[in-house]
Order: structure tokens, then sequence, then C-alpha cells
């Protein structure tokens, strides 16, 4: 203190008797005996615990995680088989699943091949006449089987693809022309029109002459590419060569290319058989 009795008081030393301050447990100091240990306060190693004061238990460890035994996987999903291959069939996760093999165009039809063999199991009741209600178009298919020419009506047929240029008749397995087919290729398929509904009963009727006669007196050609003869005036007339013969049935079902179109009429009307006659 200043003479004028200005300044600051002067420090206040120990008190006669007092026990000394004690300093923080976390320099290592000694903690006065009896007096716990503050909750959370941290008592370096080392530092002097005078006996009988409580210490607070130490933290408790998190229990580890299990570590399989030696040889085997945690479970994440089943275990791929030795040496990285997948079982027959599968494929291993994230691999990419391979395109199915494309067909190239113009490759045809898949060769001949067996098809389903004939059902014991009756057809329901009324199955035939039901069909006879399907309005169908009137062909001609017409082939030179080398020693004569032979045709007949067709009204299963129907086109199949644009590229490759692809068409399929249906023939009754039993006759004369699906035997002749199931080994010659090249045939002629003729649409017919209205107009035309003689020639096509001509070419209908049971035990008809040769192809020949029955186009005697109708302008017709042969075919350049199936040699078959082609009547004019119809609809569009097609050159074909057989590709596929699948066996359906009591049928042959039979898988033609388009190798040539002899001509395609720009107008005219055609010829529809329906319920066992022709449409009028």
């Amino acid at each position: 203190m200043l003479p004028d009795g200005s300044g600051p008081p002067p420090s206040a030393g120990p008190r006669p008797g007092a026990a000394p301050r004690s300093t923080s447990a976390a320099r290592g100091d000694p903690v006065p005996p009896g007096r716990p240990v503050p909750p959370g306060r941290r008592v370096p190693p080392g530092a002097p615990v005078p006996p009988g004061t409580p210490v607070p238990p130490p933290s408790p460890v998190p229990p580890r995680s299990p570590v399989p035994p030696r040889g085997e996987m945690p479970s994440r999903g089943p275990v791929p088989p030795r040496g990285g291959v997948p079982p027959r069939g599968q494929l291993p996760p994230g691999s990419p699943v391979p395109a199915r093999t494309a067909v190239p165009p113009g490759s045809g039809p898949v060769p001949d091949r067996p098809g389903p063999a004939r059902s014991d199991i009756p057809a329901p009741a009324g199955f035939v006449e039901a069909l006879t209600a399907w309005p169908a178009g009137v062909t001609l298919l017409t082939l030179a089987d080398g020693r004569d020419d032979i045709g007949a009506t067709v009204s299963a047929f129907c086109p199949v693809s644009a590229d490759p240029p692809l068409v399929l008749v249906s023939l009754i397995a039993s006759s004369y022309l699906a035997e002749v087919l199931g080994q010659a290729d090249p045939f002629a398929v003729t649409l017919l029109t209205a107009g035309q509904r003689v020639l096509a009963g001509r070419f209908a009727a049971a035990g008809r002459p040769s192809a020949r006669l029955l186009l005697a007196g109708v302008p017709h050609r042969r075919g350049d590419r199936s040699g078959a003869l082609i009547p004019d005036g119809g609809l569009a007339a097609f050159e074909c060569e057989v590709t596929g013969r699948i066996p359906a049935g009591d049928h042959l079902l039979l898988i033609a290319t388009v190798t040539n179109v002899p001509y395609a009429a720009e107008s005219g009307d055609p010829l529809i058989r329906f319920r066992g006659g022709y449409l009028r």
C-alpha cells in the first residue's frame, strides 16, 4: 500500500495452523487421506494414494467382436467353391449375363427336326366343325417332281418373316403332295382371286389328273426358279425353297424361303374358303 492509502492490498499469506492447499491429483500430488477421488477424475499412474482412500472402479471394456475360427469365413452368404468356379448353370455375382446367340439374317429357319408325335387324346367334340368358321384365303401350290407337274389347293398358308423372306405351308401328312415335298424343295404358290373359283375346284377334286391338263386353256407360265406351273391372273405368285420340315400331328409344316415373286397384282378380290365352301 502506498503512503497515501492507495494501491492493491497486500497479498494474503497462509493462515497460521492451516493445512497446505492440495494440488490436482492429475499432477501426481498426494490425495488427502480419507477424501474420495471425485468420479471421472483420473489418477495418473504413480500418484500416491493413501490407504483407505476409495478409488472408482475402472471403466468397463466393451467386448471384442467374435473372431471366427481359423479357416472359416464369416456369415456372408454361401461359400464359393474352391478355385472360384461357380456351380454349373450359375454365374459368379456381378458377372454379366451373356446374350442369346442371334441368328444372322438370311440364315433361314432351323433345319429339319422331329416335331410333336401324334397324340392319343381325341379332339374335343365339335373341334373340326369349329375350324370351318375360320375364313382363309385359297392358294394353289404347284411343283414339278421331274416326272410330272403336281398341284393342289391349300388354305393353310401364311407369311412368317420379311427378313429373311419366309412363308409357311401346312399339308396333310398322308397326302401325295406332302410325300413329294418331303424330298423335293422348290415349289410355287399362287394367291387365287375370287374369279378363279372354277380353277380352285379343279385342283381340289379327288383323283384329279396332271396339273398340265388342269391348266390347259388357262394362261400360265413356268417359274424361273422352281420350274413349277404358275397360273396368271392371281393376286400374287411366289417361288419358294423348302428349308425346314416340322411334323405336327396329322400335318406336315413346311418352312420355305421365297426366292422369286413372278408377279403381284395391284387390285383384285381374294378367294376365301369359309364353312366348307367358298365365300361369295
